[in-house]
């Protein structure tokens, strides 16, 4: 599960899919030239890193109104999730342990949260922030890693790793003792898909949003479906990805983005049952109706067990999953 720095953005996972995940960049086209009008193109920051909308068949004339529109709903929504500023609802919960008449939107997505953790067999497990401290305190006084952590932090943080042992209730959130929670691992999928709703509400039919993570509302213009192309990390053997995207989002999960060592044998994500980084994938790259469920799926996949993936993905019969192993060697769940 994908732990988070808590002196780093919440859009830290973000920079993993635009910088490696599945490679260098993810590049979003559309074929524009027939479009009754010209496709408005806003690019700018949202949650601290490099974000994305294209608007079809908008003027000019009412897109900086729509924009300015989704960047006050990603800002609300950053109040909440963000691990980075300190006055954010997940912030006080972690700090004093219980959190106070929680927003329905922290509610919503804590309960998710849950729910992925129990469908894909605790590998999705947003409980796993005391990992990530134990690594990064590690690695602040041993840059060379050495062979990591002592297996005994190791263990003493997994003891405090567990999403079962959240309380969630409508009045209040309490965790366990010990406990730390990151929504790294969602809450970037759960902001676009509220961008992407949003703007449906406002009536748009063709839209792309790239905010924390990838979602597409229609067709490109002209009616071809959007194309994602996403490459593939340095030093794996494989050819880039290109995704037809109608209707639909993507997310990409890769370890080597964000490592602790300069061999990147440990990186942020972590099984929960272990409290080691995930080894077995070079990335994973999820297609899904929802850039909620592609964020969390991508995770998951990455770091659970390989015997159980088959299993994890009937339980997301809409999801589509391609592994790339680091020989270069990919999977695909369903099998194309």
């Amino acid at each position: 599960m994908l732990g988070s720095p808590p002196f780093s953005p919440l859009v830290s996972r973000r920079r993993v899919l635009q910088i490696v995940a599945c490679g260098a960049a993810a590049v979003l086209t559309g074929a524009r030239a027939h479009a009754r009008t010209p496709p408005i193109v806003w690019e700018g920051t949202a949650l601290g890193a490099p974000a994305r909308l294209i608007l079809v068949d908008e003027s000019e004339k009412t897109a900086s109104a729509t924009v300015r529109a989704c960047l006050d709903e990603v800002e609300r929504l950053e109040r909440e999730f963000s691990l980075y500023r300190p006055d954010s609802a997940l912030s006080r919960l972690n700090a004093n342990g219980a959190l106070e008449r929680p927003s329905l939107d922290f509610l919503h997505l804590l309960r998710l949260s849950v729910a992925f953790g129990e469908r894909t067999g605790g590998a999705f497990d947003i409980s796993v922030q005391p990992l990530w401290q134990v690594y990064a305190d590690h690695f602040a006084t041993h840059p060379d890693g050495g062979d990591g952590p002592p297996p005994a932090a190791i263990k003493e943080a997994v003891s405090r790793v567990g999403y079962q042992r959240l309380s969630i209730r409508s009045e209040r959130i309490v965790l366990a003792p010990g406990m730390a929670v990151t929504l790294n691992g969602i809450a970037q999928g759960y902001i676009t898909d509220r961008v992407a709703e949003l703007l449906r509400a406002r009536g748009y039919a063709s839209v792309l949003v790239e905010m924390g993570e990838i979602r597409a509302l229609g067709p490109a213009p002209a009616a071809p479906p959007w194309s994602v192309a996403v490459a593939v990390p340095p030093h794996v053997p494989a050819d880039p990805l290109s995704l037809p995207l109608r209707d639909g989002a993507v997310a990409s999960s890769a370890g080597y983005a964000t490592a602790f060592d300069p061999a990147a044998r440990f990186h942020h994500l972590f099984a929960p049952d272990t409290g080691a980084s995930a080894q077995r994938f070079a990335a994973v790259t999820v297609v899904a109706p929802q850039a909620t469920l592609a964020d969390a799926l991508s995770t998951a996949l990455f770091v659970a067990q390989p015997e159980t993936l088959p299993a994890m993905m009937q339980a997301f019969p809409s999801a589509r999953a391609i592994l790339t192993l680091p020989s270069g060697r990919r999977l695909r769940i369903p099998a194309a």
